[in-house]
Parts: C-alpha cells; structure tokens; sequence
C-alpha cells in the first residue's frame, strides 16, 4: 500500500495559533526559516526514496523561487496552501477565489507544471463553507486535502467521509487527513501536533490497520518548522498554544525516519487521481 506524504510549507511564524501575536504585515520583518528546514526534508525524502506533495504558501513562494524550483526538480508534487494562511472560515467566495487563483498562478509560473492540489489553512473548509470546492473547481484544481473528521477546538468536519470522496458535483476529489475510528470516535493519526503528541507505536499501528484492514492509504502532514527545536519562541503564547506548538519538536525528525523506513510513501496525485 502506498501512503501520502505532505508537507504544508509554511514559517513557524504564520501557523494559525500565532495569527494574533504575530500580524501579518509584520512577516516581512521577521527572519524565515523555512529554506534550511525544506533542505533538511528534501535530504531525508532522497536518502529514503520518497516522492511527496508539498502544499506550499503563496507567500513563501513569491520570497524563495529557488526553493520551490528545488522542489519540483527532485521529483516531488506542488500544490497550493492558499496565500498567507487565511482560514476559509474568514473568507467569502469572491476572496477564496481571489486567494486561490493567485497562489496558483504563482505557483504554476515558478515550477511549470499543472498544479492541481489545494489544502485550506488549518484545514478550514467544513459543513458551513462547503461551497468552497466548487470554487476549487471553477479556478482549475482537481483534489483538495482540506478536511479532517474530527471534533476539534479550530477545525473539523466529524461527520464527513474518513476517506477520499467527490464533491461538487464530481469535480474535486477531497481526500481527507487520516483518522482511526475507535468506539465511534474519529482520532487523528495522519501527522502534525497529533504526530508528535501520541508515541510513536499508535501512529503506526494505526496506519497499519487502515492499510491492512481497512485497504486504504493514509494521509500524512508535518510543517518544516516541525524538525526545528531551535527556531524562535515568540514572548505571549497561552499554555495551550505553547504545548501545542512546542511538544516533542526535537524528536520530529527522528520519527519522521522511522516512518518513513516503516511503510511506503507518494505524491498525492500519484496515489489518488490515477483512481479517481
């Protein structure tokens, strides 16, 4: 079975938790990160033989063409994050479409290849915004990876598939982050904070089962700034944000070996649209 692995490129700076701390209009300010730690993924993802997806901000695109031109010339996929990590939930459809549209334009520019994948920012599309995969489709992307079934304090959509279904009609494919159902609950299990919070011997008993017994790929995410224990640690943080945010990252990368040495891993178009 192979699985997908994803990368949503973004700076320790821009994830969500942060949006209030750091504005925006003072990203140009701060000093990025995220070129040293695409290195040190593009050196794990050669050793190991993978080929993956990377979603990656407008933003860091329209800062770092070399980066992403590196990218694609190893062989991996690109699709869109959208521009600077604006939530779908805060968006209407006309800024959606304008924020979609861009990034992939940009996108498109720099690496010359289609780019058919979108995931929205803390994956902020649900039952209240659903319209946002027919604008997907009317600006030219064939899958998005923006919904996870869960219940959670920012996102979720419990009620959706666990598994990759059609919407709109039957022109996006969404393909949801990766949960196992235990007692009729939906826990994550396809990466990110849940990643490095739970050992490592749930993750993969949980992919094995869903590879083995349920015959389907599991979906996994991580952030650069993830494998980075010694970026900088904003002064402000709430206990939450910060537990969140912080925990385990200096054993991040460790895993992230061990994972990818324990099952098979591939682009996202590569797993998903040659059968849809």
């Amino acid at each position: 079975m192979i699985n997908a692995m994803t990368v949503d490129v973004e700076d320790y700076f821009q994830v969500s938790a942060f949006e209030k701390l750091i504005p925006r209009n003072h990203w140009d300010n701060i000093e990025c990160r995220v070129e040293g730690n695409i290195e040190r993924i593009l050196e794990l993802f050669d050793k190991k033989n993978i080929k993956a997806t990377f979603f990656t901000l407008g933003w860091i695109a329209q800062r770092h063409p070399a980066m992403i031109e590196r990218i694609v010339r190893n062989g991996h996929e690109l699709a869109s994050h959208g521009w600077e990590h604006v939530r779908v939930t805060k968006q209407d459809p006309k800024g959606f479409r304008a924020d979609i549209s861009r990034t992939r334009a940009l996108l498109e520019d720099i690496s010359g290849q289609a780019i058919k994948g979108y995931r929205a920012a803390s994956y902020s599309i649900g039952i209240n915004n659903i319209w946002a995969h027919d604008e997907l489709a009317e600006a030219g992307y064939e899958y998005s990876s923006s919904i996870v079934p869960v219940h959670h304090q920012y996102y979720g959509m419990p009620d959706a598939p666990r598994f990759a279904f059609l919407t709109s009609g039957g022109r996006i494919l969404e393909i949801p982050i990766t949960t196992i159902s235990l007692a009729n609950w939906n826990i994550n299990c396809g990466g990110g904070g849940w990643f490095r919070l739970f050992p490592y011997d749930f993750t993969y008993w949980a992919i094995s089962r869903i590879n083995e017994q349920e015959h389907q790929p599991s979906v996994f995410y991580f952030h650069p700034w993830e494998i980075d224990p010694d970026q900088p640690r904003p002064d402000g943080l709430n206990l939450k944000t910060r537990f969140r945010h912080y925990v385990n990252l200096g054993q991040m990368y460790a895993r992230l070996e061990r994972l990818s040495d324990d099952f098979q891993w591939g682009r996202m178009d590569e797993v998903f649209l040659s059968e849809s």
